[in-house]
Order: C-alpha cells, then sequence, then structure tokens
C-alpha cells in the first residue's frame, strides 16, 4: 500500500517545537532578556585545530589534478577504518578495520540500520529513551516494548527472562539520563541477547565523556558481544560534529544468524544505497584520531564536564536526587516539590530565565524529571547554577 501508513502512529513532534514557542513567547513579551540555554544537547565550542587544519588540507587536496577525489569507498576511506580500528585496540579491543563503517552521523546510522533486519520485528526500548529510536521503529512497522526505568534502579534496567524480543537498544552514557551501564550489567545483557538470539543496537556517541577507569567505553569490551551486538558512534558530541556530520558503526564478522553474515550484509547494503561520506569529511574526521587531535577534543570535553560538575554541585547543595554528569553530558534531576516536568519547565523559565528539557518528552517514565545538557558556554552554565540554588533555596 502506498503511502507508508506506519507514518500514522507517529506522534508530533512537540518536544522541542514546544519548548522553542514557550522561549519565543517568553522573549515577545520579555525583550532583551538573555535565556540561559541548556536544553538542546547541542555543542558550543567549535571544531578544534587539528580538525581544521586537516578539513582544509582536504579542502586544496580537491583544487589539484594529483589529489583530487571523486567517490569515496561507500563503506569508508581505508585510511580512517583503519584509525579507527586503532582506537578501539588501544583500549584492548581487536576489531580489524572491515568491520569499521564510516557513516554521516549516528542519527542516520540507527534509523538505517533497520534495514538488516526486516519488518515486523519486536524491539525492546528502555525508556526514558531518545525520542528516534521509538520513531524509526514506528516507521519500519515493529512492534516496541517500552521497558520503564526509574530512579529505584538507577535508569538503568537489567533483562527480563519473561521479555521476548528481536533488538534490543541500549544507549550508554545514556541520553537523556546521563546514567552508565557497569561491566557486569552489559554482561547480563550480552548473555540475554546470545542466550535469545536478539541483537543489541548499542549507542555509544558518548563514549568520549566516560571518566571512569570501570565503565566500558565500548561494547565490545565485554566477552560475547562481537555474536550479538552492533555498536553504533557519533563524532557529534565527541568532536563538536554536529554540523561536520561523521561517525562510524562497527559490525562484527562473527555476527550471524540464520545463517547470514549481517556484516556482510550491510557491506552490500552500503555499496547499494551510499556513495560514502565525503572525502574532505573523512579526512577531518580522520584527525580527531591523532595525538594532537586527541588531547584538542579532550580539552574541549574538559570544558563541558566542568559545566557539569557545576551544575552538579548546585544540586548538591540544593539536596535534589539527579544522576549522570560525571561520566555523561547531561543531568537527570527530579523536579522538586512532585512538580510535573513541564511545570518545571514554566517555572524556570519564569523565574530565573532557565531553558531546560522536560522529562516528558522521552517518554512517559520521564514524567516528573528534568534534563539539563552541559553543552553550553562555561558563563552562563555558572550563571544558570547560582540562580537555580537561589530560587530553589527559597521555593524549597
Amino acid at each position: 500500500m502506498i503511502p507508508n501508513m506506519n507514518y500514522k502512529n507517529l506522534k508530533d513532534s512537540y518536544l522541542f517545537y514546544n519548548i522553542a514557542q514557550k522561549t519565543k513567547a517568553y522573549l515577545e513579551e520579555h525583550p532583551g532578556t538573555h535565556l540561559y540555554k541548556m536544553g538542546i544537547g547541542d555543542v558550543s565550542l567549535p571544531l578544534c585545530d587539528a580538525v581544521i587544519q586537516a578539513l582544509h588540507r582536504a579542502v586544496d587536496d580537491q583544487a589539484v589534478q594529483t589529489t583530487f577525489h571523486g567517490y569515496m569507498p561507500e563503506c569508508g576511506d581505508p585510511a580512517l577504518r583503519n584509525v579507527i580500528a586503532s582506537y578501539y585496540r588501544r583500549r584492548g579491543v581487536n576489531i580489524s578495520p572491515e568491520e569499521v563503517f564510516v557513516s554521516s552521523g549516528a542519527s542516520d546510522e540507527l534509523g538505517d540500520i533497520l534495514d538488516l533486519f526486516g519488518n515486523h520485528k519486536t524491539v525492546l526500548i528502555m525508556e526514558p529513551a531518545y525520542p528516534a529510536y521509538v520513531d524509526a521503529n514506528l516507521i519500519a512497522g515493529n512492534q516496541i516494548i517500552h521497558m520503564p526505568a526509574g530512579k529505584e534502579n538507577g535508569f538503568l534496567p537489567l533483562p527480563a527472562e519473561t521479555i521476548q524480543t528481536d533488538i534490543i537498544y541500549i544507549c550508554s552514557p545514556n541520553n537523556p539520563t546521563g546514567a552508565v551501564f557497569q561491566r557486569e550489567q552489559l554482561q547480563a545483557w550480552i548473555e540475554y541477547a546470545n542466550k535469545t538470539e536478539a541483537i543489541i543496537l548499542f549507542d555509544a556517541a558518548y563514549e568520549a565523556f566516560i571518566e571512569d577507569e570501570n565503565i566500558p567505553h565500548s561494547i565490545y569490551e565485554i566477552p560475547g558481544a562481537e555474536n550479538c551486538a552492533i555498536e553504533i558512534c557519533s563524532l557529534s558530541k565527541t568532536a563538536g560534529f554536529t554540523g561536520t556530520r561523521c561517525g562510524y558503526t562497527i559490525i562484527p564478522e562473527k555476527l550471524i544468524r540464520n545463517d547470514m553474515n549481517l556484516h556482510d550484509m550491510w557491506v552490500r547494503n552500503r555499496t547499494t544505497k551510499t556513495n560514502g561520506v565525503s572525502y574532505i569529511i573523512q579526512k577531518g574526521a580522520a584527525a580527531i584520531f591523532t595525538e594532537e587531535g586527541q588531547k584538542q577534543i579532550h580539552e574541549n570535553i574538559k570544558i563541558y564536564k566542568q559545566n557539569a560538575a557545576c551544575l552538579m554541585e548546585a544540586l548538591d547543595q540544593l539536596g535534589i536526587w539527579y544522576c549522570g554528569g560525571k561520566n555523561a553530558p547531561y543531568i537527570w534531576m527530579k523536579c522538586p516539590g512532585n512538580m510535573g516536568s513541564w511545570e518545571f519547565f514554566d517555572y524556570l523559565l519564569e523565574k530565573i530565565q532557565v531553558v531546560g528539557t522536560p522529562g516528558e518528552g522521552f517518554g512517559k517514565c520521564g514524567e516528573g524529571y528534568f534534563r539539563f545538557s552541559t553543552f553550553g558556554s562555561p558563563e552562563d552554565t555558572k550563571e544558570a547554577a547560582k540562580r537555580l540554588v537561589k530560587q530553589l533555596a527559597e521555593d524549597f
């Protein structure tokens, strides 16, 4: 049937639209007011110098006949695939360059990867969740099991033997909660997936923010993951590529279901459906994995982590429960006074001109919670934290 009737099952994408409308109305009533925006998870620092220089060199290459590049290999520049594989090997994860697929970013890949599984599959999504997980599967016609998470388990649910599913989404460090799965928790999910022949889609977009040495950056640090997991990564938050667009996906050659090799299937998919990521962008991405590139991006990440520390200190002073922040760029807090998440949004906007993200927008389990992004400027973050402490101390 034409068109795809599954689009009827999508809810209006009201979360960030509503935020934009509410902030617009407030500014119209209070012209000239400065808002302290800690809602949308977009970076505020520019690309590091190592990346900028590599991009410039790549542009110059395109102006000279002998260095000009047209189509790139659909699965990625072999040089970039090799440096990403080396990045994993430095953490003790032995993957081959051929298991690395360069993409235009994690958001694109999280939807495209569903091609591997066909329609009418059962998908487990832990909530609160990044809304695109749900929407991509609704479009594909899949049945969704909404697995609730909450304060009682630190927003880190574990598998239940009674659940039968084909696909499992795990995001760690998590968006929106900032919660991070420990090694033994990931081991439980891997054992469950291998036992039930499910596939884990592991969203590792925020792995560079992990500072605890005991927390895995990659699911492949856990034994057995190569038989059940696909890892999807992004350079957006790691290196400020939100507007530059590049990421990568790892599909092990050992990943087989029903005598079909998912790695080989993805090669066929990419060579059919894409012409690859541009030469210029891939050269810029490769610079991230150099010694100087790693040093520079972690200097930027350090600034975002300082923002997180500033907000966590404020919440600690107020005695408000939260998770995230230490190993993630998001802080997920309990709304004070049993306020609803949109009620708390309005309260912060009206009282102290601070903008965050209502937890309800990430699913029913998010009601009563609120997300702060730490990607803003240090100056705005410090002022927002100061206002938060003063106002909440007075009112609660």
